[in-house]
């Protein structure tokens, strides 16, 4: 029998949870069975008590942490069976009198993968097979893939951590994966001298006999979505072998075997007999170095289902996330937005009366009866290092960093820097396998086609050929996210919360500048980043070994060789096309009291302002492009210039535009788009390269490999 070492069975929680009994107990919490006292339902109550050994003042501190993750554990719960549910979170006073804080999860019964591996080798049992593996490993992928798209790192997955609703050999057994966000509460914990200590050894914020090399050491750089992919690869890996994924029995022995890199753990080299393409993957999924990973759970599954012949599953095909991410709870590390507000406007040029303003008006049950039964959704005492062994140094608990997702398969990788020094204005794109994009890109075969549009604007005028080479493109629009990865760790320039430079009066910039995603970094982390200058997104671009894209590949991204009217096709802009201005952002006008927009189509695409990239997938480009025409107009490489009027039968080969100018070229439309003309591919419009404005976002491009 456990003692109830905190005092708090027969009590009451929050007025609503009666505590009756402890289930278990480890270095950091205590885990009780409570019953809901209106829905006579059983819930695991976790007890952060590791918290009372710290002073008051830290302890207050890291409650609030610990509470900002039990909401996080929450929001992605509800986006995924896959995840646990947690209920509730607060504070209570344990019988010393010790304020700590709580989660009150949901209650579980079942086995964690640890269990039936132990009791399966007991037996005797087979290891799996790669369909076997992928089919139960495929709920946490899933958990992973949507943490991941927030920005979210688990940084403990392991088989303790994964837990079965059925049996371990059933065939689509319900799988549960626990434990999101306590892996950095611990970090949090360490940082601040916490007695966070038992007689084995030192407790540590992740399992090292499934830690990515970062975690061992920070000269390996942070943790973050990879980390996850490292371990995740080591799991699958065990149950293709039936044992541990690495070989060592200290601390010391296993952060060697993480990042050795002449041997590296795959199923190959564990003794499973696999095709190159299952080995290829499992060799970029356990790269010592993180940039040579793949950069999330989604990329990794996608080809790992692949390589073994399943197909990809849509749940990791490219965008899909992005895509079930437009609903009022959005990606990366979503919050549930509040009212979006509108983006602010440049002036108008005098190449055409009309001339938009880029962000103005113009514009599975449990089975019962399972011998062993696990209650808490998250572990209940850390993991234990070796006695007698110390850490190399605590994973950094920094946001993650740019990822080069240009790496391909590789057998190894060097203990690098954390992070490279960005490379210079020439440096050239690197690229991933020969012949093909970087992870997250499009590829565009290049062509023959005529830019601009004769019957269009002045600025549109003459329509000219062009020839190009075949480049790479963005699939979706830089995010808020993406864009806080490379500024988090000082590679960009943070992102603006306000507006600046032409096109605001002063009325207005209280409504416009809360439209700068900066500002809610949670709840618009799959937004386009927008309030960022000229200079600040081609930094990020170079920063990440891509480039801006010239003005010629932006618009043949768009339209193609055929001379589309829009990215899409010919057919008029609507609420299914894109995210321009219907009677939602007429109506969001009218309540923030700026000038009034008039709507584009009498139909309302539900984003009053930006939305999350990727939803409106009906307004792809041919190439599979989103995003090319609304919610946020995209800087491109080159200064804004009359174009060349060429003799009509030889094509210009790869223009850039002027050497030098005062104005940079914007493509695309926004979210307050008011003219269908604004949409089309031809369309330009300039801004000075110093403004930063609500309504202009861009994307990257990159040489194919």
């Amino acid at each position: 029998m456990i003692d109830d070492t905190l005092g708090l069975v027969g009590t009451t929680i929050a007025e609503k949870y009666d505590v009756v009994g402890v289930v278990g107990e480890g270095g950091f919490a205590v885990v009780y069975r409570a019953e809901h006292r209106l829905w006579k339902r059983a819930v695991a109550l976790k007890v952060f008590r590791a918290l009372a050994d710290l002073p008051t003042e830290a302890r207050e501190e890291l409650t609030q942490n610990f509470i900002r993750e039990g909401a996080l554990l929450a929001e992605l719960s509800e986006k995924s069976a896959s995840i646990c549910q947690a209920r509730d979170v607060g504070v209570l006073t344990t019988a010393s009198g010790v304020s700590v804080p709580y989660m009150v999860l949901e209650w579980l019964e079942g086995e964690s993968l640890e269990d039936a591996l132990q009791r399966e080798q007991a037996a005797n049992a087979p290891p799996r097979t790669l369909v076997e593996t992928v089919r139960l490993l495929e709920p946490v992928a899933d958990a992973l893939a949507l943490a991941h798209e927030r920005g979210i790192a688990h940084r403990d997955v392991k088989p303790a951590n994964i837990f079965l609703l059925g049996g371990a050999r059933d065939d689509r057994c319900p799988v549960k994966l626990l434990d999101f966000g306590i892996a950095k509460v611990v970090q949090d914990i360490q940082k601040s001298g916490g007695a966070f200590t038992k007689t084995s050894g030192s407790i540590t914020s992740f399992t090292p006999a499934y830690a990515a090399p970062e975690q061992f050491s920070r000269s390996h750089g942070p943790t973050g979505p990879w980390t996850d992919v490292f371990s995740l690869a080591l799991v699958a890996v065990e149950l293709l072998t039936g044992r541990a994924p690495l070989e060592g029995d200290s601390f010391i022995q296993l952060g060697f075997a993480s990042a050795d890199t002449k041997v590296r753990p795959t199923p190959r080299a564990r003794g499973v007999a696999t095709s190159d393409a299952v080995e290829a993957v499992f060799l970029r999924a356990l790269a010592v170095e993180r940039t040579e990973r793949y950069a999330s759970a989604a990329a990794f599954w996608h080809d790992l289902r692949q390589a073994v012949g399943l197909g990809a599953a849509s749940a990791f095909d490219s965008g899909a996330f992005s895509a079930r991410s437009s609903q009022a709870f959005v990606d990366v590390t979503g919050r549930t937005s509040v009212v979006e507000a509108g983006a602010a406007r440049p002036a108008t040029t005098t190449t055409a009366a009309t001339a938009p303003n880029p962000a103005a008006p113009a514009q599975s049950p449990a089975r019962a009866g399972l011998a062993r039964v696990v209650v808490a959704c998250v572990v209940l005492g850390g993991v234990l290092a070796f006695g007698g062994y110390r850490l190399f140094g605590p994973s950094s608990a920094t946001p993650a960093p740019p990822v080069d997702a240009n790496a391909g398969p590789t057998a190894s990788g060097s203990a690098k820097a954390a992070a490279a020094p960005p490379p210079s204005a020439s440096a050239a794109p690197l690229s991933a396998t020969a012949g093909k994009c970087p992870e997250g890109m499009a590829y565009v075969p290049g062509g023959s086609f005529f830019m601009g549009f004769d019957e269009g604007l002045a600025g549109e005028r003459p329509a000219h050929k062009v020839q190009l080479p075949p480049y790479c493109m963005d699939v979706f629009e830089v995010t808020t996210a993406r864009y806080i990865a490379c500024s988090d760790v000082g590679w960009c320039k943070r992102a603006a919360t306000t507006n600046a430079g032409e096109g605001i009066n002063s009325s207005e910039h209280d409504a416009y500048d809360l439209l700068c995603n900066e500002r809610d970094p949670a709840g618009h982390a799959q937004h386009p980043v927008n309030c960022v200058t000229w200079e600040m997104a081609d930094v990020f671009c170079r920063s990440n070994h891509l480039r801006l894209p010239t003005e010629a590949e932006w618009e043949f991204a768009a339209r193609g060789s055929d001379g589309r009217a829009y990215p899409w096709g010919d057919a008029p802009p609507s609420a299914h096309h894109l995210n321009a201005c219907g009677v939602e952002c007429a109506e969001w006008a009218r309540k923030a009291k700026v000038e009034p927009i008039p709507p584009m189509y009498a139909e309302d695409d539900h984003w009053p302002n930006t939305a999350p990239v990727g939803s409106f997938p009906e307004g792809k480009s041919k190439f599979g492009i989103m995003d090319l025409a609304g919610n946020v107009w995209e800087w491109v490489s080159d200064w804004y210039g009359p174009y060349a009027k060429g003799d009509g039968v030889n094509a210009v080969a790869g223009p850039t535009g002027p050497e030098s100018g005062t104005r940079r070229v914007i493509r695309g439309g926004a979210w307050n788009g008011s003219q269908a003309s604004w949409e089309r591919p031809s369309f330009r419009f300039s801004k000075e390269p110093t403004d930063r404005n609500h309504g202009i976002g861009f994307r990257c491009a990159a040489n194919p490999g």
